[in-house]
């Protein structure tokens, strides 16, 4: 994917390769440029020190430096899939729906916790003791217009007989379990069939034959148990087979890429024919995106089929990311106010940018990466069935409620 052009970035009065880490004199570089960099060789998720050589290093150097210009390139354009014809109506039209402010609004939330039966215990907050209900109190307002009024009935007559699918991890089924509720709060008395059965769960609106389903697979590529153990397949996606027949799917993945240690589950990463014990994750993420990405040309059909993208979700596990070095999320209580978070772009969503700026397929970014990272008051914390603290997931109701304001909005632009 690299260019000709980025062996100029890569001048020998720029660039120092020796047996020592890689050093890229840094009065050249703004600060984003600086952290892509220092990743190449502090990170903890590279490879084992023992494999890294001088070509590695160079590679994942072209590699960082590739996706820094890339995100200047859509800094200054904001990104925009050419082949996503509704995102591009809508930035034509002047609105962005994915810059702007949160805002009280006492008419929120869009339902009551104890009344949808769709609510895992994870997401409970209220349930498992929250004290405060501010978090659930604020609305999506973006800078240049307004975000459409979710309608849930409306939603389930112009999808009368269709089926939804999220494919992807638990931030999936975070916003899978959203979208059940706020439909269930329009028509509560209509009759449902829910199905949990771990790999593939559904809920379906019988009156409205909506099938709303979700296919757990926490990197869409394959993960298969083998002879020398637990392996994650870069250039396998044989899960697809299930997401064939849908009439629109949204995907997610990026949570479980950066696990490592007890919590991460696989043991070898395959490439082609080759097993990496490790590898930097990034690089990881790309790889296995661009498998999604040509699952998507060649088996998407899309006067049949709408995709979408739910943007990476962060976290809020260190206070230093939004400048309150001493806080996580356990203590918050009110979005982030600034005009622009202090941790900046994370590196994963200018891979997804870069992946989808190369697809074929019309696919729609859900961008809710900006937006959610300032909300480090809407996660569970120590609310929920959950040991431990959750800076991850988000309660319900809560934030992947705009989330599904945003596809509602994208679906009837």
């Amino acid at each position: 994917f690299l260019t000709p052009s980025l062996t100029l970035i890569l001048h020998p009065q720029l660039l120092s390769l020796s047996l020592s880490p890689l050093y890229i004199h840094m009065h050249y570089m703004n600060t984003f440029m600086r952290q892509l960099v220092l990743n190449t060789v502090s990170d903890s998720y590279l490879e084992p020190s023992g494999s890294k050589s001088k070509m590695g290093f160079l590679f994942k150097a072209m590699f960082l430096v590739s996706l820094f210009l890339f995100s200047q390139q859509t800094k200054a354009e904001h990104y925009n899939n050419a082949s996503s014809s509704s995102r591009a109506r809508q930035l034509a039209s002047g609105c962005n729906f994915f810059r702007g402010k949160w805002v009280y609004d006492a008419s929120y939330p869009l339902y009551d916790s104890s009344r949808c039966p769709f609510i895992d215990p994870e997401f409970n907050c209220q349930k498992y003791g929250r004290p405060d209900k501010l978090y659930q109190k604020y609305r999506w307002q973006p800078f240049s217009c307004d975000l459409p009024r979710f309608n849930g009935l409306e939603l389930l007559e112009r999808w009368r007989g269709k089926k939804i699918m999220f494919v992807g991890d638990s931030l999936s089924l975070n916003m899978w379990e959203s979208l059940a509720c706020m439909i269930h709060a329009w028509v509560p008395k209509a009759k449902t069939r829910v199905m949990r059965r771990g790999i593939l769960d559904s809920v379906t609106f019988e009156d409205y034959r909506v099938e709303l389903l979700l296919y757990r697979t926490p990197y869409l590529v394959d993960m298969a148990d083998e002879k020398v153990g637990r392996v994650l397949k870069l250039d396998s996606i044989q899960n697809g087979n299930a997401w064939k027949g849908m009439d629109m799917l949204i995907f997610n993945t990026w949570h479980w890429w950066t696990h490592t240690g007890s919590s991460q589950p696989w043991d070898y990463i395959q490439e082609g024919s080759n097993l990496h014990k490790d590898m930097n994750r990034l690089i990881a993420y790309y790889k296995g995106m661009t498998t999604w990405a040509r699952w998507v040309n060649l088996n998407v059909d899309p006067s049949k089929t709408k995709v979408f993208f739910q943007g990476i979700s962060p976290t809020h596990y260190l206070g230093r990311e939004w400048g309150q070095p001493t806080k996580s999320c356990s203590s918050e209580r009110q979005p982030f106010y600034g005009t622009r978070y202090p941790a900046g772009t994370p590196l994963a969503a200018i891979v997804v940018n870069k992946v989808l700026s190369r697809i074929k397929k019309p696919v729609y970014l859900l961008d809710v990466t900006t937006l959610s990272q300032y909300r480090k008051d809407a996660h569970p914390t120590y609310y929920s069935e959950n040991n431990g603290l959750d800076c991850s997931h988000w309660c319900l109701p809560g934030l992947p409620d705009t989330w599904n304001q945003l596809l509602y909005a994208a679906l009837i632009s």
